[in-house]
Formats: structure tokens, C-alpha cells, sequence
């Protein structure tokens, strides 16, 4: 492709807001871009105008975006632009902290050769830790395990990195063993098996950049100085710990420009903080705000009702999306009287928009949770409807993808972590009795379990395995992949390493196609990346990879929560379930969270581009009370909806009833309603007492009455006073 280069041309192409966006290159900018307004277009041009017209080095410009997939395709778009295969910081936050961590590790003392980790390896720490201290998923789950470190780390015990950095691996490992209850065991045996590793998970990574800044100025000064212009895009999801490494980084050049939605703002619950757009000017006076509001996704009648639906939030800075498309078909709402009759009706619509020409994979059914695809389901089978769900195990999670990346992970860290996955992958007689071998010489050794196999494979103990093969194999490959291309190293490590015969022999034709799939993608990722494209930075860079980088779905029809929606537009969408209480839903307890799920539901209505369909089904609660329409179709103005069929009469008027006194019940904050365990408070009739817990799923506080002796469980909707 022609690099787009010349002024003249990159301007004309740019409405007049983005072009504003564009050439206000110097101090604080705050672009407000609503929903398919052409922000990456304009973030990709502003860069192109930064290093094209005023000649600044792509390597001094940072530009941020929120997930690997978004990233790859600005490098593309700037590259197209600038004609210059150095597209400079163009990563996410945690990217962009390993390029941080890979130039200044010493300053932690660690490596540069670090594992970045995923869920999967934090799995894979938690099996050795479960086996090692005895615990059993009865006393907690491995996802409540994550949670519980993740929460640890960023709000309980804030300073653990301290300790992974400033204590030797051998006080790591006397807190792991002198550790008493479930949480501690889990907490420091965790930290443990990271410093044992030198692995970092998505929290390290920020917190070791950070506290690199604060302790080496020197460090802190040269990244400031190197950083001439900050770009970042989806502002409105940013969290505390990002928006302190944007201070720090922006401090020296005070050149930071950033884009985000606050009707978009949908990420709360995962510490995102809609407040550093909305007052972004008042933290940085002399900030400029430019509202692009263009529309180039949906069609008028789509946008206006999305517009109605947005507009009974409060807390917003008042707009209005523009339409740039012309005319398109009516906002559909279909009222079923059962959920089975709502399925049935939507693989009906389906198959007669099939048929009329459009491709399955241009469908997409979008929902609150994914319980409600149950009914959907079961008829999509029996009328043959192709379709894939976007939940479970997705492509970097399957067996076979992390197998070929902790082979490639083996050639460069050889750590545990990997070296457990694939030495008897394909099977090489390693089992448990001589895992426990290496496992007792690694660990009076102090050494990691493939230097142990490394120093022992000649023992009779190894006699009538493939040991010895599996370390030449390693050392092979770890001592000539230097300087090749990495997808030239993943085939032919799959292929000498028995792997893929393994699969061959077992006849499973679906992962092979996926191996191949991956070789494709790192083929891909080489093209773009150019010279940096080692197999240390791929690992790092794949590593960081989510579940919505990788969607998949040629040929059917798409089936994801709105969350996993966001920032994807789809032709044709099927808003479905939409139910009080289950969108919104029923944990709504706060105006502030209602506002949220108003928001999620904007989201939802402005990822279709020509076509929306609204549904709900009669149906009732689990106590029996009746399900009635959700709060935000009626939010949307009624001449901007057709209906298939009148509502019953009186049914809208018993939902706005239900809805009008709902409302009287939650109060504006979480906040105001919940007390935290240890408060003494007063009940209207049950006196003074202490909270004991706090049940957030039942939407109730445990407390125990000084004039009781059992505790009772009292509804966040009872007013109670501190005392």
C-alpha cells in the first residue's frame, strides 16, 4: 500500500472535528468521541501528522489502547500513513510497562528475560501450591483464588511488591511455609512461585514500573524525557494505578491527549474510574475539549434510539450522536410470550434475513449473561443455525495453543512453569515417581527442574524414558534460535519434538488446524513488528493477549455479553432477554450502578450498524413475581420503536409502576448503603448491633444485635444509621 504522506491528503479525509483532534498537537486535549465517531482514525492520523509534519520520531511518542488487537491495528493504519516500519510505543498499559521492565529490570533485580504470566500459569501455581500445602478446591476455588491475590495486591496488601523485590527467594519461601490460614498460604506461596520464576502478572507489571519511577529518577527522567507526545485511547476505562503511571510519564513534556465516551463507561466494577474524563479539564486547567459526535457506524433510526436511551442518564456531559448513514429499516422490539417463543422468533428472523442474502456471520446476539442463551440455544440446534459463543475457553487458552508456547517459552526461560506442561508432552515417560525425583533435586539444589533433569537425566531413575532427548532438544534449540524468525522456530520445534505427529496420530484434525492458525498469527505479528520481533518480545507480547483479540467465527452467527462486545460492530444485532432483572440486573442496587447498566445498554445499541432488534419474554422471578419489560426500552422514545405486536394492554403501565417504585429504593451510591464489617450501626426496631459480614450478592448485611443472640441478615433497602 502507497503511504498516505502528504498533508494535504490525510487532512481532506478528516471531518472537521477530527481534524481539529489532529492538529492540536500541543499541551492537555480531551477529545469526547462518541460511539463510531472514527477516533482510531484519528487517533492513526495524529500520530501520521506528529512525525510527518512536525517531524517528531516515532519512537518518542507513546500511544496507548486497551487491548492487543487494537494496538495491532494502529501500528497498521500508522504504518500505512507514515510509510516507516517504526510505529513507536504503540501498546497497551501493560505492554507498555515490559518495554519498561525489559530496559530497566535491573532496577528490580530481575531479569530481562521475565515471564510476563497468565491466568493459565497463575493456575498451574496454584495446582503446586494446593498439592504442596494440602488444600482442596473446597477451600477455594482457583477463581477465587485469582480474585483474592488480584484484590490482595491492589487494595489489601498494596506494598507486596516490596517484598518480591527486596526479599531474597528464600524469605519468600519462609513466609510461604510459615504461613497458617488459606489466604496467606495462597498469597505467599504465589508470590513465591513469581519470584522463583521471575514471573510478573498484569498487576506486577504496573506496579514494578511504577515503583521503578519513584526509587531511580534517573530512570523516571530518561522515559519522561523520551515520551515527547502521550496519546490513550478509551480514557473512560482507565483505573487508578493507569492514571498514575500517565501522571508520572506526562510530567515532563506536559503533552497528553486523550479519547474516551463517558456514556461508555461500563468497566466500573474492575476499578475503572469514569471521573478522569469527566473532570479531566479541572485536573489539568487550560485543557481543550473537542466533540466529535459524527456517526459513521449506524443508521439514523438506530443512533436515535440510542440517543433517547442515554439521555435519562445524569451523571454525563450532555450530547448527541450525529448520523452519517443514510436511512435504514426501523428499530425492532418483539414482546415473546415465553422464552422458548422469544428463541424461536429470533431463529425465524434469522433464517429469513439468511435467506434474503445476508451472511450468519454478519449476525450477532448480544445479552446481559450468558444463562439467557439456554433457550436461544437449544432451538439454533434443531433449526440448524450455525453459531459460536464467545465465553469458555477461546484461543489462547486451548490445550494445544499453550502447549506450542511453552515449548517456545522453554527455549528461552526454561522454567517450571512450562517445563511441567510439556515434558511428557508428547508422552516421554516422565511421571509423577520421577517428577518427584526432580522436584526433591531442584529443591535441595536450588535450582529449576530442567537444570535438575539437566544434571540427572543419565540416572538409572531416567532409564527407559526420552529425558535425555527432551534436554538435546532444548539446548538445540535454545542455542540457535537467535536471529530466526520465530514462526520458522515454532514448526519446526512442533514437528521435532513429535507434537503435532502426536496429534497426527491421534487424528485431531480441529487442533492442528488451530496449530496452523497460530503460525499464521505469528507470521502476521513478524510482518508488522519487524526487527523487534524476537521470540522473548512475541512471548511477552502474546502473553498479554485476552479472549475478545481473538475472535473467530466465519460463517455463523455470533453469541457474546455485551462486555464482550464492547469496541466491535456487527451489521445486524439481537438485543435479547431484555427483562427487569436481567437487564438491568436484578444486583443493581445504587442510582450510580443503574446509570452504569444504562450505559452497558448504549454500548449494546451502537455495535449495530444496520440493523437492531429488541426482545423480551414474558416470564417470572425466582419468588414468582413477574419479570416485566426492561427500564430501557421504555426509556426510548415509543414513535422511535416498532413493535411486531401491540404490548398487552396494561402491561407497560404495571412496568412503569413496578419501575417508579424500584426506584425509591436505591439510593444514589454503594456508599451510603453499605457499612463495612465492624461498623456498629442502629436498626429502627431491632436496636444497636455490629456488622458481621457483608453479603453482596443477597444485597444484605450479617449483624449480630446486641439484643439477640443469632445474627440476622438485613437488606441493603433498610435504612440504618452509624453509631
Amino acid at each position: 500500500m502507497t503511504p498516505d504522506i502528504e498533508y494535504g491528503n490525510l487532512i481532506q479525509k478528516l471531518n472537521t472535528a477530527q481534524r481539529e483532534a489532529v492538529s492540536t498537537t500541543e499541551g492537555f486535549v480531551r477529545v469526547i468521541a462518541g460511539a463510531g465517531s472514527g477516533k482510531t482514525r484519528a487517533l492513526s492520523c495524529r500520530f501520521a501528522f506528529l512525525v510527518n509534519e512536525l517531524g517528531i520520531l516515532p519512537g518518542n511518542i507513546l500511544c496507548v489502547t486497551f487491548t492487543n488487537k487494537a494496538a495491532n491495528e494502529m501500528r497498521q493504519r500508522i504504518h500505512n500513513l507514515t510509510g516507516d516500519n517504526d510505529t513507536g510505543y504503540v501498546n497497551t498499559f501493560h505492554g507498555f510497562c515490559v518495554s519498561v521492565l525489559q530496559e530497566d529490570s535491573f532496577a528490580v533485580q530481575y531479569p530481562k528475560s521475565f515471564l510476563v504470566l497468565d491466568n493459565a500459569d497463575v493456575d498451574a501455581m496454584l495446582q503446586i501450591i494446593y498439592e504442596e500445602r494440602g488444600l482442596t478446591l473446597r477451600n477455594m476455588t482457583f477463581s477465587m483464588a485469582r480474585d483474592r491475590i488480584e484484590i490482595l495486591k491492589l487494595f489489601k496488601r498494596p506494598d507486596y511488591y516490596r517484598d518480591m523485590i527486596a526479599l531474597p527467594l528464600e524469605a519468600l519461601k519462609e513466609k510461604y511455609d510459615n504461613a497458617v490460614t488459606v489466604e496467606d498460604i495462597i498469597f505467599y506461596g504465589y508470590l513465591y512461585q513469581e519470584k522463583k520464576c521471575f514471573g510478573l502478572d498484569y498487576n506486577d507489571l504496573i506496579k514494578f514500573t511504577l515503583y521503578i519511577f519513584k526509587e531511580r529518577e534517573e530512570i523516571r527522567l530518561k522515559w519522561q524525557q523520551r515520551l515527547e507526545y502521550i496519546m490513550i485511547d478509551e480514557f473512560q476505562d482507565i483505573d487508578y494505578l493507569q492514571y498514575e503511571l500517565m501522571e508520572v510519564l506526562c510530567a515532563w513534556h506536559k503533552n497528553l491527549f486523550v479519547v474516551g465516551d463517558p456514556d461508555q463507561t461500563i468497566y466500573t466494577w474492575r476499578g475503572a474510574d469514569g471521573s478522569y474524563l469527566l473532570d479531566f479539564d479541572k485536573k489539568f486547567p487550560g485543557t481543550k475539549t473537542v466533540m466529535m459526535m459524527e456517526n459513521y457506524r449506524s443508521t439514523p433510526q438506530i443512533l436515535a434510539a440510542a440517543n433517547s436511551l442515554i439521555a435519562k442518564n445524569t451523571k454525563r456531559i450532555p450530547k448527541e450522536l450525529l448520523p452519517m448513514l443514510p436511512d435504514g429499516g426501523p428499530v425492532v422490539c418483539h414482546f415473546a410470550d415465553r422464552q422458548d417463543a422469544e428463541a424461536k422468533w429470533i431463529s425465524e428472523e434469522i433464517k429469513r434475513l439468511h435467506e434474503a442474502g445476508m451472511p450468519y456471520s454478519e449476525i450477532t446476539l448480544l445479552y446481559r449473561a450468558h444463562y439467557v442463551t439456554r433457550a436461544i440455544e437449544q432451538v439454533f440446534l434443531q433449526e440448524k443455525i450455525p453459531y459460536t459463543i464467545y465465553s469458555g475457553v477461546q484461543f489462547y487458552d486451548r490445550m494445544e495453543i499453550k502447549d506450542a508456547l511453552c515449548y517456545l517459552r522453554m527455549i528461552v526461560y526454561k522454567d517450571d512453569l512450562s517445563f511441567r506442561r510439556i515434558v511428557n508432552a508428547p508422552k516421554r515417560n516422565m511421571g509423577k515417581r520421577r517428577m518427584e525425583f526432580l522436584q526433591d533435586y531442584a529443591e535441595q539444589h536450588s535450582c529449576t527442574l530442567y537444570q535438575a533433569l539437566q544434571a540427572t537425566w543419565e540416572d538409572p531413575v531416567f532409564k527407559g524414558t526420552k529425558a535425555g532427548q527432551f534436554v538435546a532438544l532444548v539446548e538445540r534449540f535454545a542455542g540457535g534460535q537467535a536471529g530466526r524468525p520465530v514462526s520458522e522456530v515454532l514448526a519446526d520445534i512442533l514437528n521435532e519434538s513429535g507434537y503435532e505427529k502426536m496429534l497426527r496420530t491421534e487424528g485431531s484434525q480441529e487442533r492442528l488446524d488451530n496449530l496452523a492458525e497460530l503460525k499464521q498469527s505469528v507470521y502476521e505479528y513478524e510482518t508488522t513488528c519487524g526487527e523487534e520481533c524476537t521470540l522473548e518480545h512475541y512471548l511477552s507480547h502474546v502473553a498479554l493477549f485476552t479472549n475478545t483479540d481473538s475472535l473467530d467465527s466465519k460463517g455463523k452467527v455470533k453469541l457474546m455479553t455485551v462486555h464482550a462486545a464492547k469496541g466491535l460492530e456487527f451489521p445486524c444485532v439481537f438485543l435479547c432477554g431484555m427483562n427487569e432483572g436481567i437487564f438491568p440486573s436484578r444486583k443493581v442496587r445504587t442510582l450510580e450502578a443503574m446509570e452504569e447498566e444504562r450505559r452497558l445498554a448504549f454500548v449494546a445499541a451502537t455495535r449495530a450498524e444496520n440493523r437492531l432488534y429488541l426482545t423480551r419474554a414474558e416470564s417470572r422471578n425466582f419468588d414468582g413475581s413477574p419479570q416485566y419489560p426492561s427500564r430501557f426500552i421504555l426509556d426510548i422514545d415509543r414513535q422511535l420503536i416498532q413493535f411486531t405486536k401491540e404490548p398487552r394492554e396494561g402491561l407497560i403501565k404495571e412496568a412503569e409502576d413496578y419501575i417508579e417504585l424500584s426506584r425509591k429504593y436505591l439510593p444514589d451510591s454503594e456508599s451510603d448503603i453499605v457499612f463495612p464489617v465492624g461498623q456498629r450501626i442502629r436498626h429502627a426496631v431491632f436496636g444497636a448491633g455490629t456488622v458481621t459480614d457483608v453479603d453482596r450478592d443477597r444485597g444484605a448485611h450479617v449483624i449480630q444485635f446486641d439484643s439477640m443472640d443469632t445474627p440476622r441478615r438485613i437488606s441493603f433497602r433498610v435504612k440504618m444509621e452509624r453509631i
